[in-house]
């Protein structure tokens, strides 16, 4: 038996949110583990959804658990965080004296000093193992994967869905791919596709997403050792943005003609992507009229998920003025409302500044609600991308607004409502209301689907920007067009 070296560092990076991401962050647990060390890794991610969890549980080599650390998607990586966690998973390295590495890094990672963060990781172990120590990685479908960090990795395994419910199943197949290099190295290609795709447009529950991952499924199964496809994370601001499509097998040709066939396909399907947005008040609009309930809405400029401040009122505005009944949303990140409620108590009534507090996208609602549940924000998750997970999200409340049917699940820690337990902790079941509304932008979709087909994508502002022609990117390579079929940029 060889022994593998284990190690995590996720974070996905939008350089246009406010809130930087700082070491503490990932210390605490929040919809993500809290950061974990050592043998402890093991027993604790047993079972998870996670690609780490994947990876141990496939791997028939004796494994050596480093460190694993995530935090909600958001602003620049600081220093110090990057610094702490890659020096504690490279002097892990050396001192594990492995025959291999794995790595469960994200792919879009940007610190205030590196555009590519997991290139760094991975040039820094190089530097101190050298490279001829294999090592794998697997990575998020939305990583931004730059040649360089390709060139530094042995392999690499993407999600294959969006929702992500194949995380487990990624670092899975990383082991299973790691186990075939030990024997034989494999040959490897990559290309990148000259367009950005919204992160709405690229659900895999939808077209043409859906049939370009089938066919990667079909040919990894019966043509090559490995091939996948990264569709990027457009809310960063760096020079290698846009879909990567990378392949592995004994065959330098198979590789490269497999990489061939799939960036084929994604050029035919650029004209058919669909971001699927529509304004808020028309999202309100439908959902009030609709007569096949419960209506999804997804507040996907404001999600957490993708770096949102996860605290906007825009949503919650087109609500109120269009008298919508029976809505619910969740969740709010509102610290200081949060606090208030749980102070007053159940049955009280309190005038509060709703949200708005930590992004110029929208301003405080200043209304008087009811305080009708309160919880501490600990529960399990039962969905199907976080399903078995843990959450601590802080003091937790629901508020029902005075004069309206519309109920707000405020928060104190930032998190994407990918799962309907983030309504269920304060005693809401999501199919009993007319109107549902999630700070996610596609996640949701995976647990949501089971309540109602009927999903609306809204514009409201937030820091998660959806329509990427309104985005100010300054870095860009120049021709790199802003989205499919888009304007090419500096152009």
């Amino acid at each position: 038996m060889k022994k593998i070296a284990v190690a995590g560092f996720q974070h996905e990076t939008n350089t246009f949110a406010p809130q930087p991401t700082t070491f503490e962050i990932f210390e605490e647990r929040g919809a993500w583990p809290e950061l974990t060390r050592g043998e402890s890794l093991i027993k604790r991610f047993s079972g998870l959804n996670l690609p780490i969890s994947g990876f141990i549980s496939a791997c028939n080599h004796k494994v050596e658990p480093i460190l694993w650390a995530a935090a909600e998607p958001g602003g620049f990586v600081e220093n110090d965080a990057f610094e702490l966690i890659t020096n504690e998973i490279v002097d892990g390295i050396i001192g594990s004296r492995p025959d291999a590495v794995y790595l469960d890094l994200h792919g879009a990672m940007v610190t205030r000093k590196y555009d590519d963060g997991e290139a760094e990781i991975l040039r820094r172990i190089r530097e101190a193992v050298g490279y001829d120590l294999p090592i794998a990685v697997s990575l998020d479908l939305h990583g931004n994967l730059s040649k360089s960090f390709f060139d530094l990795a042995d392999l690499v395994t993407i999600y294959r869905t969006y929702p992500h419910v194949d995380l487990a199943e990624t670092g899975a197949r990383a082991a299973d791919l790691l186990s075939m290099a030990l024997k034989k190295p494999l040959k490897k290609a990559w290309r990148r596709a000259n367009f950005l795709i919204p992160v709405t447009a690229q659900g895999t529950d939808y077209q043409p997403s859906k049939n370009i991952y089938n066919y990667i499924d079909k040919i990894s199964q019966n043509e090559v050792a490995s091939i996948d496809l990264a569709m990027g994370f457009p809310p960063a601001d760096i020079p290698e943005l846009g879909p990567v499509i990378v392949a592995y097998d004994q065959s330098q040709k198979v590789a490269n003609d497999s990489v061939e066939k799939v960036f084929k396909k994604l050029l035919e399907a650029e004209p058919t992507y669909n971001d699927r947005l529509v304004s808020a008040e028309d999202a309100v609009a439908d959902a009030v009229k609709s007569i096949n309930g419960p209506v999804v809405i997804a507040d996907v400029q404001d999600n957490p998920g993708a770096g949102g401040t996860g605290d906007t009122t825009g949503l919650i505005s087109a609500l109120i003025k269009a008298k919508a009944s029976d809505a619910i949303l969740s969740m709010l990140y509102d610290p200081d409302t949060a606090e208030a409620a749980h102070k007053a108590g159940v049955g009280s009534e309190i005038n509060v500044s709703l949200g708005g507090k930590y992004t110029t996208y929208s301003k405080p609602i200043k209304c008087k609600v009811l305080i009708e549940a309160i919880s501490d924000g600990r529960f399990l998750f039962t969905g199907p991308m976080f399903g078995g997970s843990h959450a601590d999200l802080g003091p937790v409340a629901l508020l029902k607004i005075f004069d309206t049917s519309i109920r707000v699940v405020v928060g104190s820690k930032r998190a994407q409502n990918a799962d309907q337990e983030m309504f269920r902790v304060v005693g809401l079941e999501p199919c009993q209301h007319k109107i549902i509304c999630v700070k996610s932008a596609m996640h949701f979709v995976a647990d949501y689907k089971r309540v109602s087909k009927n999903i609306i994508f809204a514009t409201s502002p937030g820091a998660n920007p959806c329509n990427l022609t309104e985005i100010p990117y300054k870095r860009l390579l120049p021709g790199i067009r802003l989205g499919p079929c888009g304007p090419s940029h500096g152009g």
